[in-house]
Formats: structure tokens, sequence, C-alpha cells
């Protein structure tokens, strides 16, 4: 449940895209790293009394180990302007029913501006979606399109597995300048653009962006539990299902890995083996890179046989896409491991993102 705090605001670090981190010192003196997001609080200065959440501090999570600011109660934003007719505001409610809810204008709804082009279509024209598990294969497959295909435009859908504001993904913040916008869908907030689902939002990304390829992942912040099924990146399938129902073109990219210490997700983890082999019911092209040590290759293609009957395993060169993991303008980090400690998996989300920039005829 929630841990509850109260502090005051003793400094302003460093600051990005909708979101602010803090340094605030709580009741018993103690100084806490805190996030927050102006848009749904306000803009904190020194001085301001707090209440925070920390929750996710005290569990010492990796990527949330932030204490979380959920108000500044001693001066509270401004009311958003009105709507002169309840018919020109947005209704989509997202984080429902939390104390900090937001009520969003979706991109098909009937105030938007993109309304009449949503309201008329129904798929995404072949359009080529590259599928992942883990946010931090978003610049590595990124960086595999644009290898070839630097002026491809690229949208990105993220869903709600893991942090639901974008504005807290610092990855994402440097990657603005290379994308044609994001769409946040399901209870994720905070886009260029806000869909209700990951159909919806597909087709934003591809009619309303303009999108060549677009990418699918979940926000920073994978949760699992070790289990089977007890993961959200099992929305990696229904993702694939929502491609093809709308006729676009799926491609996987493969969580692959030679340095993660956990047995299963070892080789080909087993987070790719159910959303691919369980949970998509549709075909995707999976796509690997030739040139993987010899006995991770032996390993992956291995666990990658019993999907071949329904998926398209494709195998992409990779001269060139070691370059461009490098040159990429964020650092790639996955489980806290760098490119050099955990080049596979890198390696593996850019080879997708190749494939998919050749599908759209762009490489």
């Amino acid at each position: 449940m929630v841990r509850w705090r109260t502090g005051t605001v003793t400094a302003l670090r460093r600051q990005w895209h909708g979101a602010m981190e803090l340094t605030v010192t709580v009741a018993d003196g103690t100084p806490v790293r805190a996030l927050a997001y102006p848009d749904l609080v306000g803009r904190p200065e020194p001085g301001d009394r707090v209440l925070l959440n920390v929750g996710a501090l005290m569990m010492g999570l990796g990527t949330g180990g932030y204490a979380l600011v959920v108000a500044l109660p001693d001066r509270l934003p401004a009311d958003p302007p009105e709507a002169v007719d309840s018919r020109d505001a947005g209704h989509l409610v997202k984080a429902r029913y939390t104390p900090l809810q937001p009520i969003l204008m979706g991109a098909d709804e009937e105030a938007s501006p993109h309304r009449t082009v949503l309201a008329e279509v129904d798929d995404i024209g072949g359009m080529p979606v590259v599928t992942a598990d883990l946010h931090s294969a978003l610049p590595a497959i990124l960086a595999g399109i644009r290898a070839d295909t630097p002026d491809a435009r690229i949208g990105y859908v993220m869903t709600d597995g893991g942090a639901l504001p974008a504005w807290f993904s610092r990855t994402l913040d440097g990657l603005r300048d290379q994308l044609a916008g994001t769409v946040t869908v399901g209870q994720a907030f905070g886009g260029d653009l806000e869909a209700t689902n990951v159909h919806t939002g597909l087709l934003a990304a591809r009619h309303v962006l303009r999108a060549d390829v677009t990418i699918v992942t979940q926000g920073p912040g994978n949760l699992g539990t070790g289990t089977r099924w007890g993961f959200s990146g099992v929305s990696v399938g229904e993702a694939v299902n929502a491609v093809a129902a709308l006729a676009g073109r799926p491609v996987g990219s493969l969580r692959v890995s030679a340095a993660d210490p956990r047995p299963r997700h070892r080789g080909l983890s087993h987070h790719s083996l159910t959303a691919y082999g369980r949970v998509a019911l549709a075909p995707a092209d999976l796509v690997l890179p030739t040139g993987l040590p010899a006995d991770l290759a032996a390993a992956v293609e291995q666990a990658l046989a019993p999907l071949a009957g329904r998926h398209r395993i494709v195998r992409v060169e990779p001269d060139g896409l070691d370059a461009a993991l490098r040159a990429t303008p964020v650092a790639l980090s996955t489980m806290g491991r760098g490119l050099a400690a955990d080049h596979a998996y890198f390696l593996t989300a850019a080879a997708a993102g190749r494939h998919a920039a050749r599908l759209a005829g762009r490489g």
C-alpha cells in the first residue's frame, strides 16, 4: 500500500520533458530524491511543502526508486481552461479512479482535430510494427531502423505495462527528435497523442503521425514475478494480434542475452517464448542477427524451433548495426547492463528495426 510522507523541497535537480527531479527533506530531516510531474501537480520550488508517496523509494526499486510528489498542498496548480462546449473537452480518463487521474483528449474523440481522419480508417496499410518486451529495447530498435533509413518516420506506441506517465522515461526524452511522436495507450498517458488501446494507438501512429514504421513497447519498469505468465510483457503477444487485426506487419524483437544472471532470461528469454509462442495467435517475423556467439546462437535457435510453425524466423546481417548502436543519442541500458555488457540483447533489437525498415521499403 501507499507509504506517505511530508517534506520540504530543498533543491531542484535535473529536469526533462514532463518531469522534475528534486531533493526533498522529509519530516525527520532525511533528504530524499523525489520526482514531480508538473502537468499533474504544478512546478515545485525550493521551500514548497510537498506530499510524497515513498513506497518505491523504500523498496529500493532500480527503475522507480523515487519518492513521488503527490501534491503541493499549499500551492495547488490552477484548473485547466474550461471548454466552452462540453463536446470540446477531452473525455479519456487514465490512471482511472486513482487520486491523480488525468482527463485527456483522445486522438479520435469528437473534439480532436484528428477525429475526421481516424473515424474513416480501419487499418494501418501494411505498416511494419516492431513489438518488444522491455522499454530498453526502444533506442536499439530505433538505431536499427535509422542505420539504413535515416529519414524514416518512426512512431512509438507506449503501452501501460510499466510506467504510466511517458514523462518518466529519460530515454524517451532523449529520443524525441528521432521520433515522429509518441502515442500513449491504455492507462499510459503523457504522449504527443492519447489513445484508448493499442489498436487506436496504431491507427493514430499511422494516420496522424504518418509513421513508416512503429515500435510498441511498455514504458520503463517491467513487472515480473518469475513465473511463466506473471509478467507485464505478455502484452507483446497481444500487440502482435492487434497489428495483424489492423492489416499491419508484426515484427518481433526477441529478448536475447548471454549476460543475464537469471537462467530464465539467458539465451532466449522465457518472456519471448510465452509472448510469441503462447499469446500471439497471428504470425510475426521473429528476427535474429547473424553472427551471434556460436553457443548463444545455437541455444536461441533451439529455443525458437517450436515457434517456427506459426512464425517466420528471419535472419538479418548485422553489418553497421554496432556502429549505429554506439551512436545512439541516449545511453543503452537493460537491467543495469550497457552495450558492452549485453551486446546480444541490443544487437537483436537493432536487427528487428533493420528488418522492419526493409519491409517498409525504406532500407
